[in-house]
């Protein structure tokens, strides 16, 4: 028999429930978000826990935490919400593909610093302020462009979809990396055999700075989406 919902965990996210009430707690959400933000960077997705967090917080602030912030995929939801904030650019200049590159670029470089995040795109819907706005301005930017009807919706879900699966690839492969206890440097050459390519290829591939690596080939991709879209209405 299914669990009922109770005012905690009702809609299954922290979105689409009020929040709780301001009391004299020393510690605000905002606090708690960004401090279990610097815990996800340091110690990956995996070591963050309530318990962790209580830890994290002082001992003082443990009663403050549970009331603000009710568990952990609330707090997944709130974190992963809090980093695509730093996709809200300014897009003023250039045509709307430029306009729209620089939305891209953005999202793609928030979420690569931070690659936790992306994992969490995958099982926490994006319904926070932060993920709402950032749509908004990429539709905003494509109805201006002329985008109408059915095919401005798949406009928006072709860039959006590129940018968040590009840095869900990506974070994947940060993840096996960080579990396999080996620093970048090292695990290329140790998984180069396994894999049947080349180390210094490997290395290339996973590398940030790279012409061949995940950043170079995330702007080679948006390219050819932003080329191939065009101002038009499916009927």
């Amino acid at each position: 028999m299914a669990r009922a919902a109770n005012d905690k965990t009702v809609l299954g996210s922290v979105w689409l429930r009020e929040e709780p009430e301001r009391t004299r707690a020393p510690l605000s959400r905002e606090d708690i978000v960004e401090t279990a933000i610097k815990v996800l960077d340091r110690d990956g997705l995996e070591q963050l826990s309530m318990r962790r967090m209580a830890v994290e917080l002082g001992t003082a602030a443990t009663s403050a935490l549970y009331w603000r912030i009710a568990n952990k995929n609330d707090l997944l939801e709130l974190a992963v919400d809090a980093v695509i904030g730093g996709a809200l650019v300014e897009t003023d200049e250039g045509d709307w593909r430029d306009q729209l590159t620089a939305l891209a670029q953005a999202a793609y470089g928030v979420l690569a610093d931070h690659p936790w995040a992306p994992q969490l795109l995958a099982s926490h819907a994006g319904l926070g302020p932060n993920y709402q706005a950032y749509t908004e301005r990429v539709l905003g930017v494509l109805n201006s462009a002329g985008f109408k009807g059915v095919h401005l919706d798949a406009a928006v879900s072709a860039v959006i979809h590129y940018v968040v699966g590009a840095a869900v690839t990506d974070a994947a492969w940060t993840a096996t990396v960080r579990r396999s206890a080996l620093t970048e440097r090292d695990w290329p050459t140790a998984a180069g055999d396994q894999l049947g390519v080349e180390p210094d290829t490997l290395a290339a591939y996973l590398s940030r700075d790279d012409l061949a690596g995940p950043a170079a080939r995330f702007q080679s991709g948006l390219r050819a989406i932003l080329i191939g879209l065009r101002p038009r209405q499916l009927r």
